[in-house]
């Protein structure tokens, strides 16, 4: 990912096509190692290629995956249909608010 990041800087610098020894030089620059192997798969992948022309390819990509939340959350059940359960959660609740309590004060107050 470093290795692409300073590619893509030396593309927005002005230099269309970087070399494994400019993308070096920028990543050194900020005290990071590159990796020759990686540095070379980079190019020779981007070698030739338009970087706004691949940018925009990989939008149209991203656009298909789904991004956001978990989705909606679970419909309520029918009325009559679960008695205990409301019960069953109002004591789990209780129990949690016990647990949050106990670790409020881990053996000292704020002001002691």
């Amino acid at each position: 990912m470093k290795h692409l990041a300073a590619y893509l800087l030396l593309g927005l610098g002005g230099n269309t096509s970087p070399s494994a020894a400019d993308v070096k030089g920028v990543l050194e620059s900020v005290g990071i190692e590159a990796d020759d192997e990686r540095l070379d798969k980079l190019i020779s992948e981007l070698e030739g290629k338009d970087l706004a022309e691949l940018i925009a390819e990989g939008t149209t990509k991203l656009a298909s995956v789904p991004s956001g939340g978990s989705g909606g959350g679970a419909a309520a059940p029918a009325g009559g249909a679960g008695g205990a359960a409301p019960a069953e959660e109002t004591k789990a609740e209780e129990k949690e608010e016990e647990k949050e309590e106990s670790d409020e004060d881990m053996g000292f107050g704020l002001f002691d």
